[in-house]
């Protein structure tokens, strides 16, 4: 038996008022993740502890396993792991955002989806002016970088940018939780304050404001963590060979601790417009050699950030018809029987665009299984699904056990 897990980041979402009390995933034209849910076995599943922030990170790594309250140490850790950054012993890992500040207030997370080929020429320009022994920037995808700070002190209360929108930036900067973090955080801070000071007039920022687009006009750090001690699957579950695909380098960095083959698609960008069909071939092909795949779609994520409710709903249905559809057909043909599964990692719920604890919506597809009486997947209807609530690593534990 081989394995796929097909994740649709903050896939999930609340009734909206608006659209007759309905989700993006009710409201989808999706017959192939219905085929799975009215052939699989479901339920619901609560990915993140109540005592942690409900963040891709934590969730993804609760999804394959891990005792998250013992292993997570930060979302920069896991993105300099995808980005090959050796960390040493004291370094501090931070995420660290390019967002839009306008009158005061975080306008958003993502300086308006910024290019990489842009956001890289402001990462490096920034190492040049702000980099030195204590600090160095690495640039990553979009919006998304990484911040190292030698001999940092990790007790920080750091605030995710995408939780934040509209809320005045000097109100949310970095705070000490010990009297040890203080110089820390300070250091963080006037690092935001300078970052602005060099982006507002930086020519990429210009030509962006020229086009009517939003500007990069500040770095936002958060996640601070070390070095983690994380396990691999192999070591966990006995996973001989495995494979994650997807835009996001938080997601790499989880797939080289966990021993993973990370697999880059071109044109794999983590919005809508993503290498939908890129990305399905290589799950599918990856299954050839790998014994478990795990194929991360971003898209309804971001469109939850954004608040778009239609775009969500669309990039549902792209998933459907342009991955799902694809790897139903592909596997079938396989001489090696599949399991299937497809859960979001967390809610993104439009009309909060920020993640929620609420629990997923989850589905198993396994060849030869007694389905239950579930007939479509959206977040109500698995709730009568044969496989309850679970938390933690039941999920991973269900997957790979055949249900049993």
């Amino acid at each position: 038996m081989k394995y796929i897990i097909i994740l649709g980041d903050g896939m999930s979402d609340e009734p909206l008022e608006n659209y007759d009390w309905k989700t993006p995933l009710q409201m989808a034209h999706k017959p192939h993740i219905d085929w799975l849910a009215k052939h699989g076995k479901s339920g619901l599943y609560s990915t993140v502890p109540k005592n942690m922030h409900p963040g891709s990170e934590i969730a993804n790594m609760a999804v394959l396993g891990y005792d998250v309250e013992k292993v997570f140490e930060g979302r920069g850790v896991l993105e300099a792991a995808s980005m090959g950054v050796t960390l040493q012993p004291g370094d501090l890992a931070l995420r660290c955002n390019l967002l839009t500040i306008e009158d005061k207030k975080i306008k958003n997370h993502s300086a308006g989806h910024i290019s990489s080929a842009e956001a890289n020429e402001l990462v490096h320009f920034l190492n040049e002016k702000l980099g030195n022994e204590t600090f160095r920037f690495y640039p990553g995808v979009s919006y998304r970088h990484l911040l190292v700070v030698k001999n940092g002190i990790k007790n920080l209360k750091c605030t995710p940018p995408h939780d934040v929108q509209g809320t005045p930036f000097e109100d949310v900067l970095i705070q000490a939780k010990t009297p040890e973090a203080v110089e820390t955080a300070e250091l963080l801070n006037r690092l935001i304050f300078e970052s602005q000071q060099l982006l507002e007039n930086h020519p990429v920022n210009i030509a962006r404001k020229s086009k009517g687009k939003d500007s990069a006009n500040s770095i936002w750090p958060w996640s601070p963590g070390y070095k983690p001690a994380m396990p691999t699957l192999k070591e966990m579950y006995g996973i001989e060979k495995s494979a994650v695909i997807s835009a996001v380098d938080l997601i790499h960095g989880i797939g080289v601790y966990a021993g993973m083959e990370v697999i880059h698609v071109e044109g794999a960008t983590g919005l809508y417009d993503t290498n939908y069909e890129g990305k399905a071939k290589a799950a599918v092909d990856a299954l050839e050699t790998s014994d478990f795949v795990y194929l991360h779609i971003e898209a309804s994520d971001e469109a939850g950030h954004e608040g778009d409710v239609e775009l969500k709903t669309k990039t549902i249905e792209y998933l459907d018809s342009r991955v799902v559809k694809y790897i139903l057909e592909e596997t079938a043909k396989m001489d090696e029987k599949v399991a299937i599964a497809i859960l979001p990692d967390h809610p993104t719920p439009c009309a909060l665009k920020t993640h929620t604890h609420d629990p997923v919506p989850f589905t198993i597809y396994y060849p030869g299984i007694e389905p239950d009486q579930v007939e479509v997947y959206d977040e109500f209807s698995v709730a009568k699904g044969a496989l309850g609530s679970i938390h933690g690593n039941q999920f991973i534990q269900l997957f790979l056990s055949g249900c049993k």
